[in-house]
């Protein structure tokens, strides 16, 4: 082979090795990500007295999306503002739990969890959803845990429920210890938006 036939090859053989890394991104399975339904998808709390007296929440601002990963699993974030947080009808434990010696909204205005990458089949069957839990100032890993599906597509054509339970010392949120008990039990009802056509 002459020189000028081997160098000829050589730039060839670049030029297509450039193609091929050009090339290759464009044909990996990208990550796609899911926003929640404000329509349908709905975050509560509960907490019990010490007299067996009910107090329920909820957070009517969040926000949160599901991603699927390029390698088909699936992962949840979900951040709720604690400034917005609502305490059944009552004015007064609305601002209570909105207050320092609760959620302390002023200085820590979110609560945000982000679960592992899991498969798709457990929002079908139900099970356990774990992730990173941030509170308070303080962040630890939680464990969710979701219903079966009462349709063919959980998310979509029915909501995707899941509860999970927590204790408020493990956070610092220790107000009203006299009057609370430790536990706080999460409620989330979770639709999807249909991707736009």
């Amino acid at each position: 082979m002459t020189a000028s036939l081997r160098r000829s090859a050589r730039i060839l053989l670049c030029a297509l090795l450039a193609w091929a890394a050009l090339a290759a991104p464009a044909t990996a399975q990208q990550a796609t990500t899911e926003s929640f339904d404000p329509l349908h998808t709905r975050f509560g709390f509960e907490l019990r007295t010490r007299w067996g007296q009910r107090v329920a929440g909820d957070f009517p601002d969040y926000a949160g999306e599901l991603t699927v990963l390029p390698d088909g699993r699936h992962q949840v974030r979900i951040v709720l503002a604690t400034a917005a947080v609502q305490v059944a009808d009552s004015a007064r434990y609305t601002e209570l739990a909105r207050g320092p010696r609760f959620f302390d909204s002023a200085r820590y205005p979110r609560i945000e969890f982000l679960s592992e990458p899991h498969h798709a089949d457990v929002v079908d069957r139900g099970g356990r959803l774990r992730g990173k839990l941030s509170m308070h100032g303080v962040s630890r890993m939680e464990t969710f845990v979701l219903a079966p599906a009462a349709c063919a597509r959980p998310g979509k054509d029915c909501d995707v429920l899941a509860t999970g339970s927590i204790s408020r010392g493990d956070y610092g949120l220790d107000g009203w210890q006299l009057a609370l008990i430790d536990r706080v039990r999460f409620t989330l009802r979770v639709r999807l938006l249909e991707p736009a056509r």
